[in-house]
């Protein structure tokens, strides 16, 4: 029998975070919450979340610091971003921080336990796809192992996020085909949502930075002027 999936929700405000562990429950979701920062960031240090529902504004350590650190560690966390910072500037920059999805309060609790359960599906089916995987991929200097999700280019060990090797392994898998922002946001992350294509130039500008000699005139993550991205099948030049 399967555990239930486990949920962390750090928010400060008790009557929104009484009903979202009371629905989430109904769900058969394992459900801790925490009521400030510091406490959030403890109790996802311990490991072992499958979704985090997490507030801007906290005591403590804010949001933001905590989707940050977040995803500076090496298990990937789906994370939803409650919030009443309405703006855009603040979604943009949960979202390219590592955040999965944004809702600004007040907000259906329904609404987000349907986006909990489509991320912990995409998740689970990401995760299905990468064991099924035989073997490392190779192309154009760049190795990678869905198994122990290890990156390397030019035989050299690369750094990167669970996200990060995800939309390398996507391009990897898809050598020339070009892909619109909103198509790596949909394959990718698993949504799509006009205003949050940001996120992916984000992402690919980290990624150059790691894979290519030349960041500002890359070899391997291509620009398709008015049309998106491609992954070049082919050595990069000299």
């Amino acid at each position: 029998m399967d555990l239930p999936k486990r949920v962390l929700i750090v928010e400060d405000d008790m009557p929104i975070a009484d009903l979202l562990r009371l629905h989430l429950q109904d769900e058969g979701y394992q459900v801790t919450h925490c009521a400030d920062g510091n406490q959030g960031l403890a109790q996802l240090r311990t490991g072992g979340w499958d979704a985090l529902i997490l507030d801007l504004m906290l005591p403590g350590v804010d949001g933001l610091e905590i989707c940050r650190q977040a995803r500076a560690m090496a298990t990937y966390t789906p994370i939803i971003i409650t919030s009443a910072r309405s703006s855009e500037v603040h979604r943009i920059l949960g979202l390219e921080l590592g955040a999965d999805d944004y809702l600004v309060k007040p907000f259906s609790v329904l609404e987000l336990v349907a986006r909990v359960k489509a991320l912990l599906r995409r998740a689970d089916a990401m995760a299905r796809n990468q064991r099924n995987e035989a073997g490392a991929l190779e192309l154009n200097g760049v190795r990678l192992d869905p198994l122990t999700r290890q990156a390397q280019v030019e035989g050299r060990p690369l750094d990167l996020t669970p996200r990060e090797f995800d939309l390398l392994y996507f391009f990897v898998k898809h050598p020339e085909k070009v892909f619109s922002r909103l198509d790596l946001l949909n394959q990718v992350w698993g949504y799509q949502h006009d205003g949050y294509e940001h996120t992916v130039n984000t992402h690919i500008n980290r990624l150059r930075a790691k894979i290519e000699a030349d960041p500002a005139d890359p070899a391997r993550i291509l620009t398709v002027w008015g049309k998106g991205y491609r992954f070049a099948n082919g050595a990069p030049a000299a």
